[in-house]
């Protein structure tokens, strides 16, 4: 990428209130466009989501190109954690997957018309000559950039069956104007943009050709990416221009900081979408808080699907960086297990159980407890691990081994307190909660204890934890025979 910044070469002036548009009356076409060199970053993540959200929004098309491109780095393993990842955040694209790669052809193809109309040209450079020209501009505290040394040169004889680069005849002077929906007009001086190189001396396009051309082909009208890509956009329009292709509307996402506000890293925590999923996290909370970073309506921090679809639009993204807040993450997931549907979340713990090693896999009864036990479950849980580790009492069978705080509990007061109840609730006529409950209330009067002294080690010898859903509804759940064999196990 250049780094025009470091040169001056960029300058900004205040966002016009309005951009023209690809085309005046043709409805958005949208684009994500990642490259397979790793896993979807949740930075991308942001990226796709507003893309679709404005594409749904305006009832216009949100399209999906993988640039493959880098062959040495692009794996299928990553095209395939891209599609995964994109899937499960919910983000449905339309039409076919476009690979960049199976389109290079197409790529040349507009090179050699750019070659043909004189707007570009063959370098014969050779990479000695071209090192030796990037150190005598170093030492000249210069720029590193190509000098245009064949720009108006005729190759000779001495060219014949020489390698050769196809370099793009761009403006030396006036200024390249990228004129952005968030980041406003930013100007490059086109002294600073060199003659970029469309193919490679092996016929191969290079990323910046072929992103152009794709987008031209796929009928793109807008192209919404991070930030990082704001210098590419001032050389992609020399392309765009040489072409005479309309130009697309801009919009350049400011990056995602921690919430140290440095740029967000590993050291922050989790980087994939993909690792969120398997934290515990629903799309829809993904979803919601991507929104939130960088994109405000009012005050709303709950923010639906739907309410973002009809609400969207790229004039409220802020050009700040946003800050990761992984507390306000959990707490916004808290409130999207609490009011999502039990049968739902029973599917979506058993998912993440069956992503274990070893996975745990929930059979017919496990299932049918999980399911009865969920309203109580996650008026607790943050995260679906949360949920899945306090529900871990109705999948597994058999006596508990107690944590910590739980062992504290099964005292030898409390061991002979479960073997009494054991005998009374063996007699039980009826096995249900409030049945139950009224049994053991009985009981703690009888003896002058309070209804708790009674429930706690109850609760650590049927879920080996100190706090649970309501314990005579787990009781309940249980049912009769593994109940009173887990309190069989502690009963002294």
């Amino acid at each position: 990428m250049l780094e025009a910044s470091r040169y001056n070469s960029r300058k900004r002036r205040p966002a016009p209130e309005s951009l023209p548009s690809m085309t005046e009356n043709k409805k958005p076409v949208l684009r994500f466009a990642p490259s397979p060199t790793g896993f979807l970053h949740i930075g991308g993540a942001r990226t796709a989501l507003f893309n679709w959200l404005f594409a749904r929004h305006t009832g216009g098309t949100f399209l999906l190109r993988i640039e493959d491109t880098d062959r040495e780095r692009s794996t299928p393993e990553a095209v395939a954690a891209i599609l995964n990842g994109l899937e499960w955040m919910g983000l449905n694209w339309d039409g076919q997957t476009v690979y960049q790669f199976a389109r290079a052809g197409r790529h040349r193809e507009v090179a050699e018309q750019l070659l043909a109309e004189g707007k570009a040209y063959r370098c014969y450079a050779t990479a000695e000559e071209l090192t030796e020209m990037r150190d005598a501009q170093r030492a000249a505290g210069k720029p590193i950039r190509y000098d245009g040394r064949w720009r108006d040169r005729e190759p000779g004889p001495e060219q014949d069956g020489k390698p050769f680069v196809v370099r793009l005849r761009a403006a030396q002077t006036g200024e390249t104007v990228v004129h952005d929906l968030i980041q406003g007009d930013v100007v490059f001086a086109n002294e600073n943009l060199d003659d970029m190189i469309l193919l490679r001396s092996d016929g191969t396009p290079t990323y910046m050709l072929a992103v152009v051309v794709d987008d031209q082909d796929m009928g793109v009208t807008h192209v919404i990416r991070g930030d990082d890509h704001l210098n590419n956009a001032a050389r992609q329009l020399q392309i765009i221009q040489a072409m005479g292709w309309p130009e697309p509307v801009y919009g350049h996402l400011p990056l995602i900081h921690g919430p140290d506000g440095a740029k967000l890293s590993k050291r922050h925590g989790a980087l994939a979408v993909e690792a969120y999923r398997d934290m515990g996290y629903l799309p829809e909370t993904m979803r919601n808080y991507l929104l939130r970073l960088g994109w405000s309506h009012g005050d709303d921090e709950i923010i639906s699907t739907e309410q973002a679809i009809a609400w969207f639009n790229l004039e409220s993204i802020g050009r700040s960086p946003s800050r990761m807040d992984y507390k306000k993450l959990d707490n916004l997931n808290g409130h999207y297990i609490r009011a999502s549907d039990d049968q739902y979340l029973a599917t979506e713990v058993t998912n993440l159980l069956s992503r274990r090693e070893p996975p745990v896999i929930l059979d017919g009864e496990a299932w049918a407890r999980l399911m009865e036990a969920m309203p109580g479950l996650k008026e607790r849980a943050k995260t679906l691990v949360e949920l899945s580790q306090s529900a871990e009492f109705l999948y597994t069978d058999g006596p508990r081994t107690p944590d910590e705080a739980a062992a504290k509990l099964l005292t030898p007061e409390a061991r002979k307190t479960l073997a009494e109840l054991k005998s009374i609730f063996k007699a039980a006529p009826e096995w249900s909660g409030p049945a139950l409950e009224a049994k053991a209330r009985a009981f703690a009067e009888q003896h002058g204890l309070k209804l708790g002294q009674v429930a706690q080690p109850l609760r650590a010898a049927l879920t080996g934890k100190a706090s649970s859903p309501p314990i005579f509804d787990v009781l309940a759940v249980l049912g009769r025979e593994e109940a009173l064999l887990r309190m069989g196990a502690w009963a002294a």
